[in-house]
Parts: C-alpha cells; structure tokens; sequence
C-alpha cells in the first residue's frame, strides 16, 4: 500500500519568482513577510526544513529531517487553477485572462436575459466591501452581485435567504457555460452570505467552477491506474472533478484537516490531494498578516497528528499554489516561489531540494512514488528521498 499525501496551504508563497516585476509583484513575499511581522511558532514545519528555504526567514537551529526547496511556477498566471494544474503536471501556457473594468456590457446583459434577473456591480472589488456596498440593495432589488478582481475570475454573491445556494449554483453554471474563449476566465464563483445591512458575512457553502484542466493530470493517471484518487477542499472544484475517485468538499482549515486525517486512517492506494484555503481566502486577500499566522500555527499544531499516521511506504508533500502576500498594499495573488516540504517515514536526515524549475516536478515525484510512469516533463526527486 503506497500513499500519497499532497497538500497545499494556499497562497503560501516564498518570495518573488523570477519573473515577478512583470506581474508587478516585485518585492512580494508571503511567507517572509508573515514570519518576519508576527513571528508564528512553527517548530514541525521546521523540523522538515522550512527555515532553510531561502526568503522565509524562518529561525531555526534543531535538526533538520525532511527534504526541504521552492519551486518556480512556469505557468503564465498567478491563479489558484493555473497553480494547481502545473502541481498536478499540467502547465497553462497563455494567461486566463482578467477584467480590470468589468466584463463587457453585451455580456452581462445576455448573462441576465439566461438567468432571468438584473444584476448589481460588475467591477473589480473586495469581497466583503462589495457586500458593504451593495448588499442592502441585493435584497430590495432582488439582483444578484457580480463582480472580479486581479484574478481570472467571475464571482457571483447572494444572499442565501434571497436566492438559495443551489440557485446560486446554477447561475454560476450558466455563467461558465457563457464564458469560454476570449471570456474563459479560471474560475466562476459562488459566493453565497447571510446576515443583515451592516452585518453580512459569507458563509462557507462557496463553490468554484473552473474550466476542466488543458491536459491529462496526475489526478487522471493516478485514477486510470486504478488508484484511489481523493481530493479534500475545493480540490474537486479546481480539478472540475476530473480524475477523482472520492471527494470531500469540506470548508475551513479545520474541517478540511480532519477530512484529511480520516482519509489517513483508512487503507488505500493512490493519492490524498487537500487545499486548505484559508491563508488564501481569509486572510491573504483580506491584508490580515496575523491572522495568515494564526492559520499557519494551527496548521504546524496539527502536523504530529499526519505525520505519526504515515505508513512505510507513505509520503507527505506539503507546498503552495502561488502567493498572497498579506503585507502588500493589494489584495490579489502575488507571483512568487512556493515552498516545497516532503516527508516519508523514517528520514534521518536533511534533504536540500534546491530551487525546482517548475511546480510540476511535485506531480512528477508523486507519480514515481507510487510506481506510475508519468513524469509530466519535469523532474522527480522521489530517488533523492529513498537514498
């Protein structure tokens, strides 16, 4: 029994990548910029080698036993899907693109003539501003909120008393019928809330639906080999439920984290790929540093509970999608360099995994691991973990 445990604290980012000035991201660096603020206590991720990899600034001097690096993103983009799918091998060559102004009037107006409503917004914004902004007249004109951001995205937010989640649902499903082509952005959004004018709050019945992946994944061959191939978190939604065999779609760190260790309790072979969303979602674009170390402390506490769970022929990968950085005058993703912790049962000793060329070579090992032939045009570095 071969397992794989491949998880992604979104938006985890280790410092601009090469290639970071032409995103205007210069300078940005999650991960340093939240240590070096708040100082979180990470003593696990630490003893997997998180402080050796260059710009976390992590202090640390115990011992070392776990294969520690970074990894750099060759996708164009700095999106949850693009980030995502080249983990899982599968590279996006030409940006998903973005509506800094909005999306075309021609667009929204045929968008409300398929869903029968009026709508509210359409501009890039903040979540929870926009709810501020517009939420009162949400529920008096019945008219569901869209809007975007710096990212591929098409988020639709509404009250769940005025239109249930499923309704939601299904305009979210019109809108990513609608949006292909010069329009295909990454990610249409369900953005569901509750509460009153002054007090909304969204709740965690978000979905995302992507456009299914531009290439055969790690997820698929994992599934074609007969495996087990489970996604945790918005995982299914990312992958558009491509090449999964179960999936649990929890919502928070927490439910997320125990959905996890449930599924290292049973016996199966094959993958176990989680998101844990929060770092991301609630405090990267909200400008929270405190709050993205709290979640990365309760991360660390529970990391003992994964570990001592590992079998003999288990493996733990933890990393990033891309960045977010909290200290950033902006609220969008930040193109940036992602962490790369592995651990198998058994390691004595430190692993330098230096600076991986693509976030591929994660997809790569993976395959190795568990005995497929698939490399994704990347790298493994399983070999360098057995020795």
């Amino acid at each position: 029994m071969k397992r794989v445990f491949l998880t992604v604290l979104d938006a985890t980012g280790t410092g601009n990548a090469p290639d970071a000035a032409a995103y205007g991201d210069e300078g940005s660096n999650t991960l340093g910029h939240v240590i070096e603020k708040c100082h979180p206590c990470l003593p696990n991720m630490a003893r997997m080698g998180l402080g050796r990899i260059p710009g976390t600034g992590y202090a640390y001097d115990g011992a070392v036993y776990g294969a520690y690096g970074r990894a750099i993103e060759q996708s164009a983009g700095k999106d949850t899907t693009s980030g995502h799918w080249e983990l899982t091998g599968v590279r996006v060559k030409q940006a998903f693109p973005v509506f800094p102004d909005g999306f075309p009037r021609e667009f929204i107006e045929a968008f409300e003539n398929a869903i029968g409503y009026k709508t509210l917004g359409n501009k890039p914004a903040s979540g929870t501003v926009i709810l501020e902004e517009l939420g009162k007249r949400h529920m008096e004109e019945k008219a569901p909120i869209v809007y975007t951001s710096g990212d591929s995205v098409f988020q639709i937010a509404c009250h769940e008393e005025i239109f249930p989640p499923e309704q939601l649902y299904a305009f979210c499903r019109t809108a990513r019928g609608m949006l292909q082509g010069p329009l295909g952005v990454g990610r249409v959004i369900a953005r569901p809330f509750i509460g009153t004018p002054g007090n909304f709050t969204r709740t965690g019945r978000r979905r995302d639906f992507s456009m299914p992946p531009c290439g055969r994944t790690l997820c698929d061959a994992v599934k074609e080999a007969g495996l087990e191939s489970i996604g945790v978190g918005k995982i299914e939604d990312i992958m558009a439920e491509q090449g999964l065999t179960k999936t649990d779609h929890a919502a928070g760190n927490p439910a997320c984290i125990d959905s996890l260790i449930r599924f290292m309790k049973t016996d199966f072979t094959g993958l176990c790929f989680t998101n844990l969303v929060d770092t991301d979602s609630v405090y990267g674009h909200r400008n929270d540093p405190e709050g993205f170390a709290k979640a990365l402390e309760y991360f660390d506490a529970r990391l003992p509970e994964m570990t001592e769970l590992l079998g003999d022929e288990d493996l733990m990968i933890i990393t990033a999608d891309h960045g977010c950085d909290p200290c950033d005058v902006s609220t969008d993703h930040t193109r940036e360099t992602v962490p790369v912790l592995a651990y198998c049962k058994g390691m004595n000793k430190a692993v330098d995994l230096g600076t991986r060329n693509t976030y591929a070579d994660v997809a790569a090992t993976c395959a190795e691991w568990l005995g497929l032939e698939e490399r994704f045009e990347a790298k493994s570095f399983a070999g360098e973990l057995r020795s």
